[in-house]
């Protein structure tokens, strides 16, 4: 419980590396938290020393996956509430608004619920992407750490949480996100290596069916069902990548089932 003046201390917890030309917005949207905690996993463009210039307190590690880093990040805050976001990520105004109402009303209270759903909205290719299954995207971001924690398999990490789920439905977390079409695909062969790599180690394999269907399902469920042609180009073209990801963790899940096997033989 908080007394009359007072309000619960929350604290924002940021995963980055290589983001100094996006990290200060970031810091920025998060200023009104009590503390800012960066974790670094080896920057080399001097985002350690602009985070600290802003105020935040930095921590230079590794990087052991995505999943592992928020949790890190979330253990070395100093408050148990905590706002979770990425460097390319910005609290906009109304959603500031909002976390501070409640911050200094129901975060205090013992029957309020203990973790919050926000919802993110993407810029990608000049444009807000309003349709085809990115917005409106609910992700929990607001949590106390004693009922929540960081899961899911890298690189789709999320918040799971044992406890009661609230929807802040004012404002949005914006993501600005892949910087070009190069970087996207910089994004995609990482995160798709991740992904089959994750897949094999839990002893799945391909079917041809998944190769085949699952990647023209995705587009079609994107751009058409889901309204992605209402986003223009940029709906298009998120829509093509969004298959062609999903064709290419498949393929990258074949070719280490084969090196597998090739080795097993030679072995």
């Amino acid at each position: 419980m908080t007394g009359a003046g007072d309000h619960v201390r929350i604290s924002a917890c940021i995963i980055a590396k290589d983001e100094a030309d996006r990290i200060g917005p970031c810091l920025e949207s998060v200023a009104f938290c009590d503390e800012i905690v960066v974790l670094d996993s080896g920057s080399t463009d001097g985002t350690p020393d602009l985070c600290r210039d802003a105020g935040a307190r930095v921590i230079e590690t590794d990087w052991p996956g995505w999943v592992a880093q928020k949790n890190r990040a979330v253990e070395a805050a100093t408050h148990d509430w905590i706002l979770s976001l990425d460097a390319d990520e910005r609290v906009d105004p109304p959603l500031r608004a909002a976390i501070e109402a409640l911050r200094d009303g129901a975060l205090g209270q013992a029957d309020s619920p203990r973790a919050y759903d926000m919802t993110r909205r993407v810029f990608y290719l000049g444009r807000w992407i309003q349709h085809g299954g990115w917005y409106p995207e609910w992700r929990t971001r607001l949590f106390h750490r004693a009922h929540a924690r960081w899961g899911g398999i890298d690189p789709h990490d999320r918040v799971e949480t044992d406890a009661r789920v609230a929807r802040i439905r004012q404002g949005n977390l914006e993501h600005f996100t892949y910087r070009s079409i190069d970087d996207h695909l910089r994004q995609m062969n990482r995160f798709t290596a991740v992904g089959a790599q994750q897949l094999f180690d839990r002893g799945k394999r391909v079917a041809l069916p998944s190769v085949i269907f699952k990647p023209p399902w995705r587009f079609l469920h994107m751009y058409v069902l889901r309204g992605g042609f209402l986003d223009g180009k940029a709906g298009l073209i998120v829509a093509v990548l969004h298959a062609y990801a999903g064709f290419l963790k498949y393929a990258k899940l074949w070719d280490l089932v084969r090196r597998d096997k090739q080795a097993r033989r030679e072995g």
